[in-house]
């Protein structure tokens, strides 16, 4: 099988620990090129891919086929458009773009030159939303009335770096807000109307590092939740349906894994704490606990291989993704006026 010579742009947080070492594990994939001025780390973690200084220069580089792009937010939507406009296939880190508009243009583009155009949201393959989704799926929990998850983390010193600065495209929402999004949009579409608060807690924050965001599905409400400063986490999962209640406590650890160096894949990768997992709880009170399934980062990569070689569509339209960030600029919007947003 051809492998598919692959360039990254970026090699912070995400390139590093993320998608270089996914792109590697790939079958159908070979990670060519890097570009980033890090040329020692790369040379030490990946040798055998040509390091370009200039992301330019990588995007004209003609044996490359797919180009993926993890730089800092505000260079998704420019970079996308330039590999785009260069015949390359492209896949975005997540969030896709600043904004709906800027998205609406790439995927015309994209559609227009017949190249392949993905956005990286792994966190639809985490273990515990693999669980929540197939419960829900099955109908073991009923009509779903009250969804609840949340991202909490304690972080009470400002990290260096992009994310914490005041720039476009940073901050919490942009960062885990996109995530928590993403899988509410899988579950249950786009909502009717969203409801949010979104600001900055810590003292020294130059950026939101907070926000609480109420999903309006009619019957239903979604509440998406994450913060800097909470030192002892509730529950990852709520899920309540007539049929009964799901709970889940602790986090996915594929990024833990993978920011201690572990390369993805293999045996008992993706696998869950067995004293993490969830409870499910039916209507007439018995508790059962429910087996989380492996997670699995591999399968986006894979899923990018088999589209680029036509054999199915790409793992995350980016139409969804668009849809993703027509949400964030609604909870921005309701924040910023303390109302109810109507999408």
């Amino acid at each position: 099988m051809h492998a598919i010579p692959t360039g990254l742009i970026g090699y912070g947080t995400a390139g590093a620990f993320f998608h270089a070492p996914l792109i590697a594990a790939a079958e159908g994939l070979h990670l060519a090129a890097i570009g980033s001025r890090r040329a020692d780390q790369i040379a030490r973690d990946f040798p055998e891919a040509k390091a370009y200084e200039n992301p330019h220069d990588l995007l004209t580089d003609p044996s490359l086929e797919l180009i993926v792009i993890a730089s800092p937010n505000e260079s998704h939507a420019p970079l996308a458009r330039a590999a785009l406009e260069a015949g390359k296939h492209v896949v975005v880190d997540k969030p896709f773009t600043l904004d709906a508009t800027e998205a609406d243009a790439l995927i015309e583009l994209a559609d227009r030159v017949d190249r392949r155009l993905s956005v990286f949201q792994n966190r639809r393959w985490d273990n515990d939303f693999l669980t929540v989704r197939r419960l829900i799926e099955d109908g073991r929990l009923g009509e779903v009335v009250y969804f609840e998850t949340h991202f909490d983390r304690f972080r009470p010193e400002i990290k260096p770096g992009w994310r914490e600065t005041e720039v476009a495209g940073s901050g919490v929402l942009y960062d885990l807000g996109a995530h928590l999004i993403d899988q509410a949009l899988v579950l249950f579409g786009l909502p009717r109307a969203i409801t949010a608060d979104v600001m900055r807690q810590r003292a020294a924050a130059k950026t939101d590092d907070y926000f609480h965001l109420v999903l309006d599905y009619g019957h239903r409400r979604a509440v998406l939740h994450a913060s800097a400063l909470v030192r002892d986490p509730g529950p990852r999962y709520l899920v309540h349906g007539d049929g009964g209640s799901f709970v889940k406590y602790g986090i996915d650890g594929q990024e833990a894994a993978l920011r201690e160096g572990r390369r993805p894949g293999g045996e008992h990768w993706g696998d869950d704490d067995p004293t993490l997992f969830g409870r499910f709880t039916d209507a007439d009170g018995s508790t059962t606990v429910i087996d989380t399934l492996p997670g699995r980062y591999t399968a986006y990569y894979d899923g990018v291989a088999a589209a680029i070689r036509g054999e199915s569509a790409v793992p995350v339209d980016p139409r969804e993704s668009r849809d993703v960030i027509r949400v964030i600029e609604a909870a921005q919007l309701s924040a910023r006026e303390r109302r109810t947003v109507v999408l």
